[in-house]
């Protein structure tokens, strides 16, 4: 059962405007990385659901968070059927993200009342996403579907549109502001905020001091 309610995660994702994207099968470098990214003022964190056994790693990682880690909302990400959805809605997800928009997924995520944002590349999906009920949607891959200008132009027409955009998103002044400026909510940060050798390192305050600077560019922007 989710902890945060919808309303919280969407409030949240929108008040902080990063989303941490991270799959690990070690359950203990999944903890480092969840605790840098709380210390480094993250509030809504994106577990992806990329090998086996995930939701054993995800249900672990959601009961320890749930006292090192109290305001952390944790989501699961890469979720592509309904029945997988519901496995981790089950196992303590907050949210649920996707590369792909399922309708089947909504009728779960809704059920139980669970923020779902589906992935989107074309204006129709976006819309269609919105009419089941999508609060935030994800645009990916950004970087592919045309960058700032792609989201800058959906705004135009349907300025209602609140967008998360995911790939082609780096920790830098040039990249966030081209994407704030240009009218994203929120923007998902995968490879680019956790360096292998830094996660190797275990260097794990370079990796707080990353989202310290990430967050900082995006209030500068807003």
């Amino acid at each position: 059962m989710s902890k945060f309610s919808r309303f919280k995660v969407y409030q949240t994702i929108e008040e902080t405007g990063i989303v941490p994207v991270f799959y690990h099968s070690d359950l203990e470098v999944a903890k480092k990385i969840v605790q840098a990214c709380y210390e480094g003022g993250i509030r809504a964190f994106e577990f992806t659901n990329r090998g086996d056994f995930a939701h054993e790693v995800f249900t672990e990682l959601v009961k320890w968070a749930d006292a090192a880690c109290p305001e952390m909302i944790l989501g699961i990400g890469s979720i592509v059927d309904a029945p997988t959805a519901a496995l981790f809605i089950q196992s303590g997800a907050n949210f649920v993200v996707g590369p792909l928009l399922n309708p089947d997924i909504f009728k779960v995520c809704n059920r139980r009342q669970i923020a779902y944002s589906p992935g989107c590349a074309t204006t129709s999906e976006i819309g269609l996403a919105q009419e089941l009920g999508a609060e935030i949607v994800k645009v990916f891959p950004g970087g592919n579907v045309g960058g700032p200008s792609f989201v800058k132009n959906i705004k135009g027409p349907m300025p209602w549109t609140k967008i998360m955009v995911t790939g082609g998103v780096e920790p830098t002044e040039e990249n966030l502001s081209a994407w704030f400026k240009a009218g994203v909510t929120a923007v998902g940060m995968g490879s680019n905020l956790f360096p292998k050798e830094v996660i190797k390192a275990g260097e794990w305050e370079k990796i707080s001091e990353l989202c310290r600077q990430g967050l900082a560019i995006i209030r500068k922007n807003r």
